[in-house]
């Protein structure tokens, strides 16, 4: 599983993990702030963006595939951040390989199974006809009457594109995502020690990912976790509140004097 990913910026790398139906260009406006302190690594994850797709995919598979990108750019040891899915993919691999993980970032999820959320998401992802497709006009018509919020509808239809055949096509592989949806609403699992090394939750003010009950298994697999809370940003704070997020994180991963 050869990832795909972009890469600026210099200093202590820095990998940066997207959420379920994104990809790292979802972090374009962090990544290039960021790169003013660190070696950025933005990653699309399996079966999202430019990365290859496969019929499995789940929070086990995604930290291999992490190491096995590490591995092949000799990147020992790096600070790690990841907003939603690619939150819990960065949890997982921080318990999975905890020598390689300096410092931790967890954007607004915890380390629990979610139960189903994204059906109406799903059904009207599933509704675009792509080979008849004439427009994106056309493609948001139809997701409009599954998904209401104009801007969910914008991130999701970021995955359009058209294929040498000129027809619109999926970046992300639809079908695995939405075969595995019981997968990625998993929780990471933990065979070892508890993460030791510090760690942040940035929460979304607005957003109900992250939860009071959340603090026990939160503290069980990271002891060291310290919490944030973006006012007034709901499951975006990166996107909705990208000053204060993105001086959040430098602050954090930056080493005291």
């Amino acid at each position: 599983m050869k990832l795909h990913y972009q890469r600026l910026g210099q200093g202590t790398p820095l990998v940066i993990l997207h959420g379920l139906f994104g990809s790292l260009e979802n972090w374009g406006l962090q990544a290039k702030a960021l790169s003013e302190h660190f070696d950025i690594l933005a990653v699309d994850l399996r079966n999202h963006g430019r990365s290859p797709h496969a019929e499995q995919i789940d929070y086990s598979l995604m930290s291999a595939d992490l190491l096995e990108l590490l591995d092949s750019l000799s990147l020992d040891k790096v600070l790690l951040m990841g907003h939603s899915m690619g939150g819990k993919v960065a949890m997982q691999f921080a318990l999975d390989h905890p020598e390689r993980v300096e410092k931790l970032v967890v954007v607004d999820i915890a380390p629990v199974a979610y139960a189903p959320r994204h059906d109406e998401v799903i059904a009207g992802l599933k509704a675009i006809p792509l080979e008849s497709l004439k427009s994106r006009r056309e493609a948001d018509e139809i997701l409009g009457q599954y998904v209401d919020e104009e801007a969910t509808r914008a991130f999701l239809l970021k995955n359009l594109y058209r294929n040498e055949e000129k027809q619109f096509a999926w970046r992300m592989n639809l079908n695995a995502l939405a075969e595995r949806y019981a997968d990625i609403g998993a929780a990471p699992a933990r065979s070892g020690a508890p993460y030791a090394g510090p760690v942040l939750f940035i929460k979304g003010g607005d957003s109900d990912y992250l939860q009071a009950e959340h603090q026990q298994p939160i503290q069980d697999n990271f002891p060291k976790a310290g919490f944030k809370i973006i006012a007034g940003a709901g499951h975006l704070p990166h996107v909705e509140k990208p000053a204060i997020f993105t001086r959040l994180v430098q602050q954090f991963f930056t080493p005291a004097d």
